[in-house]
């Protein structure tokens, strides 16, 4: 799993700004990434959690994702996308930041059709696509697209369109999870084939953290991740030892 941004902004020319990460916070581009990794392994899932999507030209990020999966064989690839929170992003990339939720919607579609139709033709609020198509496809004509966010919107979108969702572990995680399944019966979707993964703080082991991945299995989290950054780690050696830790005393005990 990968966190996306493109650029950082620099805090020196912003005394107001209170973005979680700024242009000396390093993070690689992840289908850059994802390629790379591809030619290395062989059964590692990849995933985005998340892509900021309407800051990109859709099908492009199509286009990529779809490489990927093909490179890596196909049916490894998990693209988590969200509509961000740094505007810095949007304006240097020459997108709008004040209409992103309800544009996705429509990149989402978009996206779909581009990885299940040889061609397609669209005609959208925010898309047109005369007649034409990507090469290579997806090796399963789609891709499994999740949405990461916490606002009100996003669990309604999560409902209507996700494959899954990526939550941060919160005391209300339990109601937002029941919000999303009655919503989406309510939509005619199963909500059974909506996955839940929860994000939470790499923790040292013991019982108390066993009891809350079970206490998360239980009311229907069906994937679990724990965040290695800001923990004063080595790069990478001490990232892959400390999950390394938390597989051998927590989650392989589950």
């Amino acid at each position: 799993m990968v966190f996306d941004h493109v650029l950082g902004a620099n805090p020196a020319s912003r005394p107001d700004w209170h973005g979680a990460y700024t242009s000396e916070s390093q993070f690689l581009e992840p289908f850059v990434l994802f390629g790379f990794l591809a030619g290395l392994t062989r059964t590692l899932e990849f995933v985005t959690a998340v892509l900021i999507l309407p800051q990109r030209q859709t099908a492009l990020v199509a286009k990529q994702a779809a490489c990927v999966d093909v490179l890596s064989g196909g049916g490894r690839l998990r693209l988590g996308i969200g509509t961000g929170w740094n505007d810095v992003e949007y304006e240097a990339l020459g997108e709008n930041f004040h209409n992103r939720g309800v544009r996705s919607e429509e990149q989402i579609d978009v996206m779909r059709r581009l990885w299940a139709q040889d061609t397609i033709e669209y005609e959208g609020r925010w898309h047109r696509i005369p007649d034409a198509g990507l090469n290579p496809l997806p090796s399963r004509r789609d891709i499994p697209l999740w949405l990461g966010g916490m606002a009100p919107q996003v669990l309604d979108r999560v409902a209507r369109l996700a494959d899954g969702w990526f939550p941060f572990y919160n005391d209300d995680l339990e109601t937002q999870i029941e919000s999303i399944r009655s919503a989406a019966r309510e939509a005619g979707r199963d909500p059974d084939d909506i996955g839940v993964e929860c994000i939470q703080p790499l923790g040292y082991g013991g019982t108390a953290e066993l009891d809350r991945l079970k206490s998360l299995r239980d009311m229907g989290v069906t994937h679990t991740s724990v965040i290695t950054m800001n923990h004063g780690l080595d790069e990478p050696a001490g990232h892959v030892d400390a999950i390394r830790r938390y597989w051998d005393s927590v989650a392989s005990k589950v």
